[in-house]
């Protein structure tokens, strides 16, 4: 296994352009909720950042149940975005998170450019409790027929280039999966300013309850993720690596450590812990953990030592 090191020859902290994490180790958003439901299961402040619920203007009340649906190696879910909107969010759940100390991520969605700039504007009054914005931009735009913004590199230029004028907190992009070309989605985060992307977002997809015959999900479709979409994600880190310098955040099927060396060694600078939070509410630490043995078995000093050239 090569000589073992000792953990102070390693360096876990990752830099996310103006975003510091004590190592990459990130909890995604939607599968933690505002993390103090995890508190009985992880340390939060034992993993780089926890990315919090996606945030709204208004409260959301999600889609009508059933919204989960276990498939093989994956889970389908159509929640719909459900949240206590940004009012609540700052006077419910930030307080807690900064009192703690934890590392946080605010995710924020809208219909319109202008609701995610008002969503920045009012977030920006809490920066110093903020670490950083993730967008997801695979909300459906209103004005443009309820196409998804991330679906575009048009829609996706000009979410985040609205969104940068009016807020100093770092801005990371959330990238769809379900595009033609996630390259030039990329490349048009880039342009607009983003400091930072992270991929993939759930992938579309359905079930079917053959008894009843009629789609599983109330909602009809959902979102795929988990195991199952791990190699899809696998290839577009890699792609978004080398389309892009601004860093790259890996999401996607991650479970295990040899799950998130993967994702390091094609090219990502942190990752995020989705689904397998939701299998087992520790798996974070525990990616972690065998992740920094891997490290010190191979000799690796620094995470970014992991990428393949």
């Amino acid at each position: 296994m090569g000589e073992i090191r000792e953990l102070s020859d390693i360096n876990l902290e990752v830099s996310l352009g103006p975003i510091r994490l004590k190592n990459p180790v990130m909890l995604a958003s939607g599968t933690c909720g505002y993390g103090r439901e995890l508190t009985p299961h992880l340390d939060l402040n034992s993993i780089g950042a926890v990315v919090v619920k996606g945030i709204s203007l208004e409260p959301r009340p999600g889609n009508p149940p059933p919204r989960i649906f276990e498939t093989p190696c994956g889970l389908l879910n159509a929640i719909g975005l459900e949240n206590v909107g940004v009012k609540a969010f700052l006077t419910e759940k930030l307080p807690w998170l900064k009192d703690q100390g934890i590392s946080t991520v605010v995710n924020i969605l809208g219909n319109s450019v202008e609701e995610y700039k008002r969503l920045c504007s009012i977030l920006s009054e809490e920066s110093q409790s903020i670490l950083a914005i993730e967008i997801n931009v695979s909300c459906p735009n209103v004005k443009a027929g309820g196409v998804a913004f991330g679906r575009t590199p048009e829609g996706t230029y000009e979410v985040v280039r609205h969104v940068v004028e009016v807020t100093e907190i770092p801005i990371i992009v959330k990238l769809s999966p379900n595009v033609t070309d996630i390259t030039s989605i990329a490349q048009a985060a880039q342009d607009a300013g983003a400091h930072a992307i992270s991929l993939i977002n759930t992938i579309l997809a359905m079930a079917i309850d053959i008894e009843k015959k009629r789609p599983l999900l109330g909602n009809t479709f959902g979102g795929l993720s988990g195991p199952a979409i791990k190699p899809i994600a696998l290839r577009m880190v890699w792609e978004a690596h080398r389309a892009v310098d601004i860093p790259v955040i890996g999401i996607g099927g991650i479970s295990t450590w040899k799950d998130a060396v993967e994702f390091l060694m094609a090219g990502a600078s942190a990752i995020q812990i989705g689904t397998a939070t939701l299998v087992e509410p520790g798996s974070a630490k525990k990616i972690l953990d065998g992740l920094t043995r891997f490290m010190r078995q191979k000799g690796y000093r620094e995470v970014e030592a992991l990428w393949i050239d």
